[in-house]
């Protein structure tokens, strides 16, 4: 029984691989927001999370009127 349990585990687990990477391709840590798609509230957030540094777009989505935006701060 504690087979089929953790087999079951695992295979719940191998449906949540496509989860945002942790940091970009050059160790710079990234961020995801989300926001209302066609407000600049991601933007916003993203320019004041990073303290005037600038930020990279890593990866941008939309899904159901909700935009997702994966950034990282430029290095100062």
């Amino acid at each position: 029984m504690c087979a089929a349990a953790a087999l079951a585990v695992v295979a719940a687990l191998a449906g949540c691989g496509s989860s945002a990477p942790l940091f970009a391709s050059d160790g710079r840590p990234t961020t995801l927001v989300q926001c209302t798609n066609g407000s600049d509230s991601c933007d916003q957030q993203a320019a004041a999370s990073c303290d005037g540094a600038g930020y990279e777009v890593v990866r941008q989505t939309v899904e159901s009127g909700v935009r997702n935006l994966l950034y990282a701060c430029k290095r100062k």
